[in-house]
């Protein structure tokens, strides 16, 4: 079934250059919009400066092209957006949506690791400096329905706690600007990671505070390495060579339970594309993470 006006998008953050498991990421958002007969935008979440390398924005939206994953739209850089954040944030603020916080992290993991609400009924005038700024999170959501991982759930002291809406360090959390960003680019659909899963759950707490219609999720299954350890920049994965690009193509494709047509060999990037996103089914997408080796 075609989903009417569909909107997707890819959002990488540049703490490195794209591995294989972003592949599997980007390809999958990007079949499943086409699918559908969508838009499929790229976002660069340059919101945290301290874990950026220079150049990985621009190596990022090399490689993404160089695979023939071409984005609808111009893409938006998060680090552009700091005034639509700090508008954002302080109407929170004024509605009473939100409180400052001066609880070390040490504290925090002393009592379990989640939150418990020591700041929220102190006046911003008894808070330390430096302090974050936390969701004073009355509904927290809790479960959701998945379009591959069907019904999720989270721990009820997960969904209800106080998260982060700006850190101490006086950058924009993620929970927020990814939220106001889905909601201001009218995507519809997300599909991503399962690395992702569980904090689905606060984004669609904040979408549900903002009154805005929650975007439909789709969380694919991980490419683990042979230690157990998810394939990312933190792991030190490899990144994407290009000399291969259809082979590695065909083995995302592959990872995704996709129709590798006999074909494929003879194919361009640009056919293999066209194929896959006409055959795209995510009935034959595996739910379980999947070691891989290189």
């Amino acid at each position: 079934m075609l989903i009417p006006n569909y909107r997707g998008r890819f959002a990488p953050s540049p703490s490195g250059e794209l591995h294989f498991g972003s592949l599997i990421a980007a390809l999958g958002s990007y079949l499943d919009a086409r699918y559908h007969q969508g838009k499929w935008l790229v976002r660069i979440e340059d919101i945290d400066p301290p874990r950026e390398i220079p150049g990985a924005s621009a190596a990022i939206l090399n490689t993404l092209e160089s695979f023939g994953l071409h984005w609808d739209e111009p893409v938006v850089y998060q680090s552009q957006r700091h005034d639509f954040y700090h508008h954002q944030l302080q109407q929170l603020i004024d509605q009473g949506a939100c409180y400052a916080c001066d609880c070390t992290r040490k504290m925090i993991m002393a009592e379990g690791g989640l939150y418990q609400g020591h700041c929220r009924d102190k006046a911003i005038s008894d808070v330390g400096l430096p302090h974050s700024l936390r969701f004073k999170n009355d509904q927290g959501i809790g479960q959701f329905e998945d379009r591959l991982q069907h019904h999720t759930c989270v721990s009820g002291e997960f969904a209800n706690e106080d998260f982060i809406l700006k850190r101490k360090d006086g950058l924009y959390a993620y929970q927020l600007v990814v939220v106001l960003d889905d909601i201001e680019q009218g995507i519809t659909d997300i599909v991503r990671g399962c690395d992702l899963l569980e904090v689905t759950t606060r984004q669609m707490t904040l979408f549900s505070y903002l009154g805005q219609a929650m975007p439909r999720y789709l969380h694919l299954p991980l490419a683990m390495m042979q230690n157990g350890q998810k394939l990312s920049k933190q792991n030190h994965a490899k990144a994407l060579g290009l000399d291969d690009k259809k082979q590695l193509l065909i083995r995302a494709l592959s990872f995704l339970g996709q129709n590798n047509s006999p074909q494929y060999q003879d194919f361009t990037l640009e056919q293999m594309l066209e194929y896959s996103a006409k055959h795209w089914s995510i009935n034959d997408i595996p739910k379980q993470d999947q070691t891989i080796s290189f």
